[in-house]
């Protein structure tokens, strides 16, 4: 145990396989459900795959992997050659695997690699999910993986397909610390399925506002942006930022319609 107190505790596991040492910090912080798990590897092997494996009691059918701007189903059987070949699958911020009513999501930081397979339980069928830290090939360099490695993952038991969208993008960009006054988001959506993928300045130089954003959980959603600085045009555009046509407005703000995995990307002009 090394750490203690009222908003988290810790316990570090430290482990040694071969010439290789594991040395793992798992963190809960008050009132979380999510499991965040920091793993320092000093990879001394070679030709050997090091995993994190979490054998879950989910009888899951299939598994859901985002990639860019949305998600993929796979199914977790290998009745097939082809499904068997399948022993490992990419996944981009967080995989999930859930049974009707409950699901377990599986988030990383920039390690893709994952496999998911069906597990013997005392009750029935689990599912084991394992994420790939490191490989150690002889080619095309006979040193690769080898040295210090660190890696940021967590559980989060319970999840949505949204709530894995959300943390999985929390896991990736933290929060920084940093003393100054309080002030509003700049842009917000009012539905957990819209995301808010970029917000950035036009290409042309112009001064306009660029937000992208998206449908994530592969249904419809209509929602609010709210935008923290006042607005005197807002416009639909490709993806290119040419437009389209204008935005929908009230008084309180814009409104927006997507479709399920729909791109929308929005041009703002400052007033």
């Amino acid at each position: 145990l090394v750490e203690e107190g009222p908003l988290r505790a810790a316990v570090r596991v430290v482990r040694s396989f071969g010439k290789s040492t594991v040395v793992q910090e798992l963190r809960l912080a008050a009132g979380a459900r999510q499991l965040d798990i920091e793993t320092e590897v000093d990879w001394q092997e070679s030709e050997k795959v090091l995993k994190a494996a979490f054998p879950l009691d989910v009888h899951a059918e299939r598994s859901t992997a985002e990639i860019q701007f949305g998600h993929v189903h796979r199914a977790t059987h290998d009745n097939t050659s082809w499904d068997a070949a399948r022993f490992e699958i990419c996944a981009h911020r967080w995989l999930r695997v859930a049974e009707p009513g409950y699901g377990v999501a599986l988030l990383n930081d920039s390690t893709y690699g994952h496999d998911v397979t069906r597990a013997p339980h005392p009750d029935g069928l689990g599912t084991t999910v394992r994420l790939t830290l490191l490989r150690a090939p002889h080619s095309p360099d006979p040193h690769t993986d080898l040295g210090v490695h660190r890696f940021r993952y967590a559980l989060a038991p319970g999840a949505e397909v949204t709530d894995a969208v959300r943390e999985g993008l929390a896991l990736n960009l933290p929060l920084r610390a940093a003393v100054a006054p309080a002030v509003p988001a700049l842009v917000s959506t009012g539905h957990p399925a819209v995301t808010v993928e970029s917000v950035k300045l036009t290409e042309d130089r112009s001064g306009d506002v660029i937000v992208r954003l998206y449908e994530s959980a592969g249904g419809r959603a209509r929602t609010r942006l709210k935008v923290a600085f006042p607005v005197t045009e807002a416009r639909i555009t490709d993806l290119l930022e040419r437009p389209l046509h204008p935005a929908e407005t009230d008084e309180d703000g814009l409104i927006v319609d997507l479709r399920p995995f729909q791109i929308l990307t929005v041009r703002l002009t400052p007033a």
